[in-house]
This record gives structure tokens, C-alpha cells and sequence, in this order.
């Protein structure tokens, strides 16, 4: 237990050890200002990162200090949880450094500038952690800062071995920095809002001043995006086998290789497409109660692709205008909390949500997003974030946007980012008293645990009233199958528009707009994609592990825990308590699953039910 806080936030050392991890941490959110205020490090709110040559390799020294420290620990010095932890710092140090020294993407991605800086002010601007005076000091700091910071980026665009700028990269952020410059505006109105309640009314000429300045310098960016830097800008943003086989193994903190990712999302995809045929045949008579079920042969491909296309849209035509799917979202969390505390799945979260839209520098890496506060910000709000349909591209774009996001199809993205998704399982991280597993998220584990639990609803009822879920439920779980084989083929495989749009729309039946901005993500992105569908996987090994032993310990036989016909639909198990497991897994942070599957049966084995 965390025994006092010092002054910055972080907890006060018990012994070395904690001293070790506390000085790294502070000396990672020097180096990653940006990185600090996500976390709740408030001291560094004012800064940005350094983007010269200078700061990386003082980077690099500095972790390769922390590393041979962290290395220094006798196993026999450290508790069980220390050494889990020493191991994911180790882990977490190898993939900063792998980044810096190798990926090196700030060289040549413009779309990692664009996220820094919106980033570094929607965190400073968006969350109340601190008075209004002292964060509109910091964010008079970071907006004078600016300038420079741009500046020393642009000139590091030069591209890498083997890597040069990427042309879809440098496209994308230049279409994304509006979303920057946005972010100056609110910053300014929002100290003239505070002004006229008597709050340092004395920041409003200097946050006019700097913006100003850094309005010229986004644009003086924007610029040199177009002319000085597109000329070399040759590059597609593929990483190639080899590159991404080492991004994945840091992304996925697992040895799944790239191949076996791709054989296993197949085998799912395979069996979720079957799955749907054999739904839409039932469901067929609820959505089109005056057209006959068409006669089709089993494995009449086109024939069955047909049919469940055919219910998908009578489904897809049950959505929301665009300025209604805020408030159906809201009202569905609330639909999902009382489902949840009805059934005693899990112990609700106190801290608040906001569902609201995607800020628009990061509307190009997702449909939806859910922004969890750092785990030094404990109580502060999470942002559900909705991206809005792109009305520029056309009332076509925008109806196939709502059909795609139907009324179903938001039930399940509701938990998927609210509840029991990562909204309860981010707010639970944080009370983690670990910060090794806290300040270092696994997105697999994220992403995995909002995958799995969307199952364990749909398998303990919720939404059995609406006809289109389950069909809905196994379209999205086919999604994150096709996402692992896009991010696989793009990058490994070389695979083209039309194979990805194939994959994506005639293989599981996903709208032309949705499937366009994944073949976006996925060209922008590496790895990340892969997380859904390898998270679930993992999370489902370990459930099925965790019933098997309990089943075991209580007398019951090797049949108690039937074979998963996809995923989950196991039934009851002797011995296994489903808010047990689900709260225990919940309560270790969020590490790499490896490390939460030691923590879970370590205590299994330890009698903690």
C-alpha cells in the first residue's frame, strides 16, 4: 500500500527498490514532458521534449543509467510483485529505447508532431487537476514553447535508412493540424472565459501574444511540410517483416510472431464469417418478416455472403442522426451500468465520463477513443470520444459512416470503451498501487480486456431483447480479426487497396467508409491494430486456465469447462466465480497479459479467491 505521496504526486520509496522505479520515472517524464502531464507528473507541464539530436542521445543515456540500476537488484532483494514489476520496467526501457534508436518514427512521421503537440495542450486544457492560474501557466509555457519545438521538428524530417518520410504521413498531418492550431483558440477563449469570473485575468494577453506566435509557427510548419519536405517524401510507412516483427513483440509484450498472429486471426475470422451465416438464417424472418429465406448451398460463398449482408443492412437502417449518437451513448452506459449492477458482474466506477467528440488532431486515428486520466490524476474525468462522420467527403460518406455505426453497433462500442470496457478497467489500473503497471499500459491488454468483455456480456444476456446484438456482436469481433490480418499484410506483406478492401467489406461486411479509414489507420499505424484480437485471445486463454484449476480444486471433471466454440459461451463452471475473476484481473494495472496471467495464478494458487 502506498504508505505517503511526496510532493509531486508520485509516492513516497519504502525501500530501494521504489526509489529505483520513482527516480526512473522522473527522470522519463523530464525527457517526456508530454508523457508526465498524461500521467499526472505535473512539474513538467510547461515543457516539451527535446526533438534535437542532443536530447535523443541524453535520452538514451539516460535510460541506459535507469536500465543498469533496475539490473543491479538482486532477485533475492525483491518481493514477488517487485520482481513482475522490475521485469515490466525492463521491458518498458527496451521499448522507449527501441523507439528512439531504431523506429526513430519522429524522422520520419509528421503525424508523430501532430499528436505530440495536440496532445501536450488538450491534456493540460481539458482535465481540472489543478487550478485555473497554474494550468494556464502551463500551457502559456508550452504554447511559448511552440515555435520552437516545431521548428527543431521540421528539421529532423529528414527521413531514416531505409525509411524515408512518409508521403501518406505528411498528407495526413497536414490535413490533421488544424486540429492544433483549434486547440491554440480554445486555449485563449477559455482564458477569457475564465477572466471574466475574476481568474487570472492576467493570462489573457500573454496566451493572445503566444498564440499568435504560434499560429505563425504552425503555419511557418505547415509550410515546410509542403515544400521543403514533401520533395523526399518517398516513403509508404510499411515497415517491412523485420521491423515490425520487433514493433510487435515491444507492442504486444508477447513472442507471438507476426505469422502466428495472421494464422490465428484466419482461423477466427473463418469461424465468426460461418457463425453469421448461421445467425442470419435465424434472424431473417425478424428483419425481413416479407421476403423468403433465399435457398443457399453451404458454401455457396456468394450466396452466403448475400444473405447476411442482407440482414446487416436491414439492421444498419436502425441508426442515429449524427448529432444523436452522443446522447444514445450516454443513454446506453447508463442501460450498461444498471445491467452490470443487476447481475453483480463488476463494481461500477466513481470517477466521471464525458462522452463527447474526438478532438480533431486525432480524428484520423480512429472512430473512437477512450482518454482515461493518469494514474497520478486518480478521480479525474475519462473522455469517451466519438469521431464524427466526415461531412466534407459527401452525404454517400456520411450514410454509410451511420449505417456502420448503428443503433447496435453502438451498443457494443459502449462497452467496448465504456463499461465493463476501458473505462472500468482503466479506472481500476489506477488504483493499482503498482506504477510499473499503472504508468506503462499495454494496449493489449487494454484492448484485449474491451474485446473479451464485450463477450462476457453478450454471454450473460445483455441487449437478448435486441435482435440485431448478437449479429452486430460478431460482425465487431470479425473486425478486430480482419484488423490483425490488415496490419499484418500491410506491413509484412505488401498488400494493396483493393486486397485490404476486400478483406475488409466482401470477407466481413463492413461499410465502405469504415473500411476506408482502417486501410488510413492501418498505413499510418503499426502493430496497435494486432492488439484486439491477440488481447482477446490471450484473456480467453487465461479465463479457461483459471476455470480449468478451480474446476479441478472443487471435484468436478475435465469435461466441466467445455471446448469455446469461437470465444467464451462456456457456461457455468464449478468453482469459478465470473466477478471474482473479472475483478481480480482488473486489479493488477494494466501489464502485458503475461505478467497479469503470473499475478492471477500466483494468488489462485495462494488460496485468494
Amino acid at each position: 500500500m502506498i504508505d505517503a505521496l511526496r510532493p509531486d504526486g508520485l509516492p513516497e520509496p519504502r525501500n530501494a527498490f521504489e526509489s529505483a522505479v520513482v527516480d526512473f520515472l522522473v527522470d522519463l517524464f523530464e525527457a517526456h514532458p508530454t508523457w508526465g502531464t498524461d500521467t499526472g507528473y505535473h512539474r513538467v507541464d510547461g515543457r516539451w521534449p527535446d526533438l534535437t539530436e542532443a536530447g535523443r542521445s541524453a535520452r538514451l543515456a539516460t535510460f541506459a543509467r535507469h536500465r543498469q540500476r533496475l539490473e543491479g537488484f538482486a532477485t533475492d532483494e525483491l518481493s514477488a510483485d517487485e520482481s513482475v514489476d522490475r521485469a515490466i520496467l525492463l521491458e518498458e526501457i527496451d521499448k522507449v529505447v527501441f523507439g528512439e534508436e531504431v523506429l526513430r518514427a519522429e524522422a520520419w512521421d509528421p503525424l508523430e508532431i501532430v499528436y505530440l503537440t495536440g496532445g501536450g495542450l488538450f491534456g493540460v486544457l481539458s482535465r481540472e487537476y489543478a487550478p485555473w492560474p497554474q494550468r494556464g501557466a502551463a500551457l502559456l509555457s508550452r504554447i511559448e514553447g511552440l515555435p520552437e519545438l516545431l521548428s527543431a521538428a521540421l528539421s529532423g524530417l529528414t527521413g531514416v535508412p531505409d525509411r524515408p518520410v512518409g508521403l501518406l504521413q505528411l498528407q495526413t498531418a497536414l490535413g490533421q493540424l488544424a486540429g492544433v492550431t483549434d486547440l491554440l483558440d480554445s486555449t485563449v477563449a477559455e482564458a477569457k472565459r475564465r477572466a471574466e469570473a475574476g481568474e487570472a485575468p492576467e493570462l489573457v494577453a500573454a496566451l493572445e501574444a503566444a498564440a499568435t506566435a504560434a499560429h505563425a509557427a504552425v503555419e511557418t510548419f505547415r509550410s515546410g511540410l509542403d515544400t521543403s519536405v514533401r520533395p523526399r517524401a518517398e516513403g509508404e510507412g510499411r515497415l517491412g517483416p523485420e521491423l515490425f516483427a520487433q514493433k510487435l513483440r515491444h507492442t504486444l509484450g508477447s513472442d507471438l510472431t507476426p505469422e502466428e498472429v495472421r494464422e490465428q486471426a484466419w482461423a477466427d475470422y473463418h469461424a465468426v464469417r460461418t457463425e453469421m451465416v448461421r445467425l442470419s438464417r435465424e434472424l431473417w424472418s425478424t428483419w425481413l418478416p416479407d421476403e423468403p429465406l433465399p435457398e443457399v448451398a453451404a458454401g455457396d460463398a456468394d450466396g452466403e455472403h448475400a444473405l447476411v449482408q442482407r440482414v446487416l443492412d436491414a439492421i444498419a437502417e436502425r441508426h442515429q442522426q449524427p448529432d444523436g449518437l452522443i446522447d444514445f451513448c450516454d443513454d446506453e452506459i447508463e442501460r450498461i451500468s444498471t445491467f452490470v449492477r443487476e447481475r453483480g458482474l463488476m463494481t461500477l466506477p466513481e470517477e466521471p465520463l464525458e462522452i463527447t467528440w474526438t478532438p480533431v488532431f486525432l480524428r484520423a486515428a480512429a472512430r473512437a477513443f477512450l482518454d482515461s486520466p493518469g494514474p497520478l490524476d486518480r478521480g479525474q474525468k475519462s473522455h469517451f470520444w466519438i469521431t464524427p462522420p466526415d461531412e466534407s467527403q459527401g452525404p454517400e460518406a456520411v450514410a454509410s459512416y451511420l449505417r456502420e455505426e448503428n443503433d447496435a453497433s453502438l451498443r457494443v462500442l459502449s462497452i467496448h470503451e465504456g463499461i465493463p470496457g476501458h473505462y472500468l478497467q482503466l479506472a481500476a489500473s489506477n488504483r493499482c498501487d503498482s506504477l510499473a503497471r499503472t504508468v506503462f499500459t499495454n494496449g493489449m491488454f487494454a484492448e484485449g480486456w474491451a474485446v473479451y468483455v464485450t463477450q462476457v456480456m453478450y454471454d450473460a444476456g445483455y441487449a437478448a431483447d435486441d435482435p440485431g446484438f448478437a449479429l452486430q456482436h460478431w460482425k465487431m469481433y470479425l473486425r478486430a480479426c480482419a484488423n490483425a490480418v490488415l496490419d499484418v499484410e500491410t506491413h509484412t506483406g505488401g498488400m494493396t487497396e483493393e486486397e485490404a478492401m476486400a478483406l475488409m467489406v466482401e470477407g466481413a461486411w463492413q461499410e465502405q467508409d469504415e473500411a476506408r479509414g482502417k486501410w488510413l489507420r492501418a498505413r499510418i499505424s503499426s502493430t496497435q491494430l494486432s492488439t484486439y484480437f491477440v488481447g482477446s485471445l490471450e484473456m480467453w486463454d487465461l479465463d479457461v486456465e483459471v476455470r480449468r484449476r478451480l474446476a479441478a480444486a472443487a471435484g468436478a471433471g475435465p469435461d466441466a469447462v467445455p471446448e469455446q466454440r469461437i470465444r467464451g459461451g462456456m457456461g457455468d463452471t464449478p468453482g469459478f466465480d465470473q466477478r471474482a475473476h473479472l475483478e481480480r484481473v482488473v486489479s493488477y494495472g494494466t501489464p502485458a497479459v503475461k505478467w497479469c496471467r503470473e499475478l492471477v495464478l500466483r494468488d489462485l494458487e495462494a488460496g485468494v479467491a
